[in-house]
Order: C-alpha cells, then structure tokens, then sequence
C-alpha cells in the first residue's frame, strides 16, 4: 500500500512563504496498490486539488471516502481535474447523518441506500448562492451515497468505519487494509468529549483503539499542544501527544501527526518534530510525503 499526504493543515488553507515546507492544503489523503494510481481517497479538502497529478493525465476512477463535512474537508471537490471530466468515475461516501433515516452502504458499497439524500447533504453547502454549481453538475459518472458504521469493500481495500468524537457533525475514522497492510486515519478527533483520559487530553476510548490497533500508521489529529487543550478542546480536536499516546497504547508501528493548526509555521512544526525526535515511530505529516506500508 502507498500513502500520498496531499493536504496535511486543519480548519482552513496556510498559504505563504511561512508555511511551504509542511504545505497549506487541507485534509487529503490518497491510497494506491503498490506504485499504481490512486482509487481511494480519504477526505476532499484543497489537498485533492493536487491529487490530480498523481493521475498524470488520467481520469480518476475510485472512490472518496469523507470522515465528515467540514469545510476543510469537502471544499477540494469541485476543484479535483482528474475527477472533473467526461470519463471519470468518482464515488462519493459519507457518513450517514443523524435523522436521514438511511442505511449505510453494505457489504458491496454500492451507496444504493439515500444516494439522492447524500447528494442533497453535500449541496448544502456546494450551491448557488455558496458556490455556482452543486455535485451533481461535475463532469463524469459521479455518485453520492452514505456510509454506516462497519466493515465494506472499496476499490479492493477492505474499510472499517467507526465513530469517533468530533465537534459539529457526525464523524468517522478508518481503518484501510488491503490484506498486507492496514492504514488508520482519524484526522478529526476530540477525545476529551469522552473525559479528561489519563493524562487530561482525552479517553483512549474503545473505537479510536480498535481503529488504530497494529495499524502500519496511524494519521492522526495533531491540531493541539498539550498545553492548549484546556482552553482549545472545545474547537473538537487532539493534542499531538494525544496521538503519539494512542499509537503507542494500540501499537501502531508509525504515527503520523497531521490536521495541523492553519497559523503553525514551518518552525513551529519543526519544533514538534523535535520534541518526538527519540521516538522513530512518530513523524509530523508535510504535504507530498509518500508512506509506503
């Protein structure tokens, strides 16, 4: 499995001269079987805009699985060129909302179940008078539907989904596994909705443990220094430490910090690489890094 980190920044794009080594686009992650081209991508934040290229000149044709729909996590879709055209074939997947009283997508994936409902979800916040044309208006075989909580096939990866706390929307994390190696994404995370935990950054909790367990890496919300927590949690996200203690306690063999804070310089993040220096199995996520698992 190879992992391309297309858009590594949290709540809002960092352009500017300070924020170029560990790039500004937001939540995007592309997956591939071995070296070849991408058919399932995590979250459609600005860093799907890039994602193009890794299509060198091709269609998209795959799947886009959102753990929710914030901003910085769907304002990448319109503006995706490989997907955006005649013969692509794109699948949009999100997480069945509260009171849609529809089912997820099974065993199959098909999104047969409220895939109107999905689209609409999704137009709430791409229409006139937000943006000039909905979902439904982009180019190529383009389908929406919801996703539940479980175990399904996707663009040959096996996806587990499972709930976890984040402010302002239903929200899930993902455990991806193509039968060799398995990647953990939980971009969004707010555990202290679930108490202060051990240390005061929030419950190791059963769903975040069993999403991250044994995984090759974990990609994880690192929007916070322990320090902020107190006074910052309430914004819905983790600290870095957070992340670097659930890998640990899961037994994750890397974990990847990422969703960074959009005003974190590149020093700043510099800084908190070095603070996990003695620690191999943590890096902090830069745009354009490639994870082979």
């Amino acid at each position: 499995m190879r992992v391309h980190l297309c858009g590594v920044r949290g709540s809002t794009p960092a352009p500017g001269r300070d924020f170029l080594r560990y790039g500004g686009h937001t939540s995007c992650v592309a997956v591939c079987h071995d070296d070849g081209p991408p058919r399932l991508i995590l979250d459609a934040g600005t860093g799907l805009r890039p994602a193009s290229a890794l299509l060198r000149g091709e269609a998209f044709s795959g799947t886009i699985l959102l753990t929710h729909l914030h901003w910085d996590h769907v304002h990448g879709l319109p503006f995706f060129a490989a997907g955006d055209r005649p013969d692509a074939r794109v699948r949009v997947l999100l997480p069945e909302q509260d009171g849609s009283g529809q089912h997820g997508t099974g065993q199959d994936g098909t999104g047969q179940h409220g895939t109107g409902s999905a689209e609409a979800v999704l137009a709430r916040g791409m229409s006139p008078p937000h943006f000039p044309i909905t979902p439904g208006e982009l180019r190529g075989d383009w389908s929406f539907g919801f996703s539940a909580p479980g175990e399904a096939k996707a663009e040959g990866f096996t996806v587990e989904a499972a709930e976890i706390p984040h402010k302002g929307g239903r929200t899930f994390g993902y455990r991806i596994s193509d039968g060799h190696s398995v990647l953990a994404y939980m971009p969004d995370h707010c555990p202290t909705e679930l108490g202060p935990g051990p240390e005061g950054w929030g419950e190791y909790h059963p769903a975040a443990l069993a999403l991250a367990a044994g995984a090759d890496a974990l990609i994880h919300d690192a929007f916070l220094l322990a320090p902020e927590v107190a006074a910052q949690a309430r914004l819905g996200h983790a600290a870095a430490d957070y992340a670097v203690g659930l890998g640990r306690r899961a037994g994750a063999s890397r974990v990847v910090l990422a969703h960074h804070k959009p005003d974190r310089t590149d020093r700043d993040l510099d800084l908190l690489a070095a603070r996990f220096a003695a620690d191999p199995r943590v890096m902090v996520a830069a745009e354009g890094t490639v994870i082979d698992l």
